[in-house]
C-alpha cells in the first residue's frame, strides 16, 4: 500500500464513457486503480484512452479509498476549462509521446 504520484500535467482516461461524460456536461470524474494522488486545484491537459492530448481539465478533488471490493482506487473529479484546438492536441500529444507515454510505434 501507498500512494503513487501522478506527474501535474497529465490526467489519462482509461475509460470512453468517462470522457465522453467530462466533455458532454463540463464535469465529471474517473475513477484510477491504486492510491494516487492528484493536484487538487491545478489545470491540467487531459489525454484519450488512445494517448492523444483533448482538453484542459480543473482538477476539483481526488479521493482514495478502498472500495466495497477491498481495492484501493482513487477518484477523480474535475471540470472542463477548453477543449484543446487541433493544433494545440497534435504539439501536446507529441510531446507527450516523447516525455511520458513512449515512443509511437
Amino acid at each position: 500500500m501507498g500512494f503513487a504520484t501522478e506527474f501535474n500535467s497529465v490526467c489519462k482516461f482509461k475509460s470512453e464513457q468517462e470522457l465522453y461524460e467530462l466533455l458532454e456536461y463540463g464535469r465529471g470524474k474517473m475513477v484510477k486503480s491504486g492510491f494516487r494522488v492528484f493536484p487538487t486545484g491545478q489545470k491540467v491537459i487531459a489525454y484519450t484512452p488512445g494517448n492523444e492530448a483533448i482538453a484542459i481539465v480543473r482538477i476539483l478533488a481526488s479521493i482514495a479509498e478502498i472500495n466495497f471490493q477491498g481495492e484501493e482506487v482513487t477518484q477523480v473529479e474535475m471540470e472542463l476549462v477548453r477543449k484543446l484546438t487541433e493544433e494545440e492536441s497534435k504539439i501536446q500529444t507529441a510531446l507527450a509521446f516523447e516525455m511520458f507515454f513512449g515512443e509511437k510505434a
